[in-house]
C-alpha cells in the first residue's frame, strides 16, 4: 500500500486549570492513496482530535501536539504537518485544498448569513484563483455531483432553507470543490436518519471513486464502517488498540474493546428475547489516565500485567495489529 499520509507516534495534549488531558497519546496509523481508513471507537476516545490535528486546527492555547509526525506525500515530497504553523502560509494552502474535512453538525460548521453557493465559491477562489463567475458554475457543478436537486436554484439558499441531509451534501461538495487527496469526515451521518445516512456514505463512496480521494471515516458506528471502509483503527482513550484490514477486523476481532463494540451491535439474525452486551464502565478521563492498557479497568479478560504495564502495537498477520498482552506468548498464564 502507497502511503498518503502518515501518523507517527502522535501526541496532543490539552493544558487546563484542571490538569493536563491527554487527548491523543501515541498513535501511529496510515492512510493509503485512494483507500479509506475507518476510525472507530467511543466518544472521548480522541477520534476528532487526532483529525483535528492532521488538520492544524488544535486551538493553542490550551492545546497543542507535544510529538510525533504527520508525513503527508506530496507530488514534490513529503511534509510533516505537525511542524508547521497552523496560520502559516503552508497549511493555509493545504488546508481545504489538499485535505479538506466534513464536519460532524453542518448547521454549526455553515456560516448563518451567507448562502450555500457563498461558501463554497469562497473556498474555490481561495484556491482555485477562479473568476467569481466560473467558481460559482462550479459550485453548481459540485451540487450537482452530489445529488441535490435543482442546483442553480439551491446555490443561493441559506444553510437554514434546507434540510440536515441536504446541508450534510452541500458540506461534501464544499469539501469536494478542489478535488482534496484526502478528505477527513468527522462523523457526518451522525445527525441524520438512517435512510439519509446510507445516502450519505453510498454519495461518499461514490465521490472517493470519482475523484480519486482518499478517505478519513470517523464514527462509532461499527455498520458504517463495514460498509465502507478499507482499513480500520480502533480507538480508545487516546490510543489505537487494534487496527488492520476490515475483513480482518470484523471476522477476526481480536482485542476485548473491539469485542465489545462486536457484542453492542443489535443482530438482525439474534434469538428472539436476546439481549445486548454492553461494555461495563464508562471510558476514564484523559486527565487521569490509568496505568498499563488502557482498558484494564473495564476488561473482562484483565491479568495483573494489565495494570502494570502499557501493551505494544504489535503485529500479528500482514497487516492486522494489536495492543493486548493477551496476545504476547510471554504473558500467557499471568493470573487475572
Amino acid at each position: 500500500m502507497e502511503p498518503l499520509l502518515q501518523v507517527k507516534g502522535l501526541k496532543t495534549y490539552f493544558y487546563t486549570e484542571d490538569g493536563v488531558a491527554k487527548a491523543v497519546d501515541g498513535v501511529n496509523f496510515e492512510i493509503g492513496r485512494e483507500r479509506t481508513l475507518g476510525v472507530v471507537g467511543e466518544s472521548g476516545c480522541g477520534k476528532s482530535v487526532t483529525a483535528l490535528s492532521i488538520m492544524g486546527l488544535v486551538r493553542n492555547p490550551p492545546g497543542r501536539i507535544v510529538a510525533g509526525e504527520i508525513l503527508f506525500h506530496r507530488p514534490d515530497g513529503i511534509l510533516d504537518l505537525a511542524k508547521q504553523d497552523p496560520r502559516g502560509t503552508v497549511m493555509r494552502t493545504i488546508r481545504g485544498n489538499e485535505i479538506a474535512m466534513i464536519f460532524q453538525e453542518p448547521m454549526t460548521s455553515l456560516n448563518p448569513v451567507y448562502t450555500i453557493g457563498n461558501q463554497i465559491v469562497e473556498a474555490i477562489m481561495l484556491h482555485q484563483k477562479l473568476k467569481p463567475k466560473e467558481a460559482k458554475q462550479k459550485a453548481v457543478e459540485m451540487l450537482h455531483a452530489v445529488s441535490i436537486a435543482n442546483p442553480e436554484r439551491r446555490v443561493d439558499s441559506f444553510p437554514h432553507e434546507l434540510s440536515g441531509g441536504m446541508r450534510q451534501r452541500a458540506m461534501v461538495a464544499m469539501a469536494l470543490s478542489c478535488n482534496p487527496r484526502l478528505l477527513i469526515a468527522d462523523e457526518p451521518t451522525t445527525a441524520l436518519d438512517v435512510t439519509i445516512q446510507a445516502q450519505v456514505i453510498e454519495l461518499m463512496a461514490d465521490l472517493r471513486e470519482k475523484f480519486h480521494t482518499s478517505l478519513m471515516f470517523i464514527t462509532h458506528d461499527l455498520g458504517i464502517v463495514a460498509n465502507i471502509a478499507d482499513d480500520v483503527a480502533v480507538m480508545y482513550l487516546g490510543k489505537i488498540v487494534e487496527q488492520g484490514a476490515v475483513q480482518d477486523i470484523f471476522h477476526e476481532p481480536l482485542h476485548p474493546y473491539t469485542l465489545g463494540l462486536m457484542n453492542s451491535i443489535p443482530a438482525i439474525n439474534a434469538r428472539k428475547g436476546s439481549r445486548l452486551v454492553p461494555i461495563e464502565g464508562v471510558v476514564p478521563s484523559s486527565y487521569s489516565i490509568p496505568p498499563g492498557c488502557v482498558f484494564a479497568t473495564r476488561c473482562p479478560r484483565a491479568m495483573e500485567v494489565c495494570s502494570r504495564l502499557v501493551p505494544e502495537l504489535r503485529k500479528l498477520s500482514t497487516d492486522h495489529r494489536v495492543a493486548c498482552w493477551l496476545y504476547d506468548e510471554s504473558m500467557v498464564g499471568e493470573s487475572a
